[in-house]
């Protein structure tokens, strides 16, 4: 089977997060089977109630692996205009479709280069890990670190990165925010207390912390210091009522090094300095997602080797992934895929046919260069 008739099964199967990927397991594990990994589901059951499963095909089952080729099998949700998201098509050297770049590309290239290898002469472990829901929090790679059905001494975690290997990565944390007011008729604004205005002195609060952590900086990001954004408010019922309630979300993206809570906690101490103005004000945090940075030393073996596959320096990504799970397993952690992150989680997604023939190549002389 051709990598391109692979992906199209691949992509063939929706595995949009809000449905089961029990489906696109049950694929994932015959072709593994077939090829003479020894395979175990990982099932849990959602907030949903939809069964989700991780899937980990190993060469054999000694307790440590030496190399993991993770890959997630959800998508993103797709526009119901777009109506061959679900079938691959090609054009200008380019493969379009549903997860066809993030990150079925990835898995195709993997399944793609264990076929072309001969198991029996893979001396040291070998595991493929196909998680679930990586797209709304990593939640299956942290429920598998939670398992720890293995150790891991070095893994490929797949993203498109356009083929360049990435050591490092920012964390990603969020947190709903709301604040209370004492609502009133807005002709008598002094009867009342309003919670828009309570929100945006602690907005520019926020605002000022993000300013002040620019200057812990980490050269090779970019940009190079941790991120925040209010990307969401909402508050008030009516053009004339002092406002009761107002709800924003608070994201922050951490540089390594720095604490995932640590914006949190400069936020919580902003909010004590202004209840002492206000004592009867309450603001309640609800910090929802906590994940980890993480950074690979730039003379690990895997990074060097991909490196020079690639022929492209390390780089970092700003966006989360589920590479701090695996170094929870042990593992120096790289992410490494065909695509660009870029044209990912849109109509038209594609990833080029040229990076995901290169990619197979690279993962098969990953699989001989760590564990032959």
């Amino acid at each position: 089977m051709t990598i391109q008739q692979t992906l199209a099964e691949l992509v063939a199967i929706d595995s949009v997060s809000s449905r089961s990927n029990a489906e696109l397991i049950s694929y994932l594990e015959a072709r593994c089977k077939t090829v003479g990994l020894i395979t175990e589901q990982l099932p849990h059951t959602d907030q949903t109630g939809r069964t989700k499963i991780n899937l980990v095909a190993r060469t054999s089952t000694e307790s440590e692996v030496e190399l993991a080729l993770v890959g997630h099998t959800d998508t993103v949700p797709y526009d119901p205009n777009w109506t061959n998201a679900l079938s691959v098509t090609e054009q200008d050297g380019k493969l379009f479709g549903c997860g066809a770049c993030d990150t079925k590309a990835f898995i195709a290239a993997t399944l793609t280069a264990l076929d072309s290898i001969d198991i029996t002469k893979v001396k040291k472990p070998l595991a493929l890990v196909f998680t679930c829901d990586e797209e709304i929090g990593c939640l299956g790679a942290k429920r598998l670190a939670a398992a720890k059905p293995f150790k891991c001494r070095y893994a490929i975690v797949g993203e498109p990165t356009s083929l360049q290997p990435m050591r490092a990565g920012k964390g990603y944390c969020l947190a709903e925010i709301v604040v209370r007011g004492r609502e009133a008729h807005s002709a008598y604004p002094q009867l009342g207390a309003s919670a828009i205005f309570r929100a945006a002195r602690l907005i520019e609060r926020i605002e000022a912390i993000a300013e002040a952590l620019k200057s812990d900086r980490r050269d090779g990001f970019d940009p190079p210091y941790t991120t925040l954004n209010v990307g969401l408010i909402n508050g008030g019922s009516a053009r004339n009522v002092i406002a009761g309630e107002c709800r924003f979300t608070l994201e922050w993206r951490t540089i390594p090094g720095q604490s995932s809570d640590l914006v949190l906690s400069k936020v919580r101490t902003a909010v004590a300095d202004l209840r002492t103005a206000e004592p009867d004000s309450v603001c309640e945090i609800d910090a929802g997602r906590a994940d980890d940075s993480f950074e690979t030393c730039s003379e690990s073996e895997l990074v060097k080797f991909l490196e020079a596959c690639s022929a492209q320096s390390s780089g970092t990504v700003a966006f989360g992934t589920e590479a701090p799970s695996m170094i929870a397993l042990g593992a120096e952690a790289v992410v490494f895929g065909p695509g660009d992150i870029r044209v990912a989680h849109r109509t038209g997604e594609f990833v080029p046919v040229e990076q995901l023939n290169r990619c197979v190549s690279i993962l098969k002389d990953a699989i001989v260069r760590f564990c032959s």
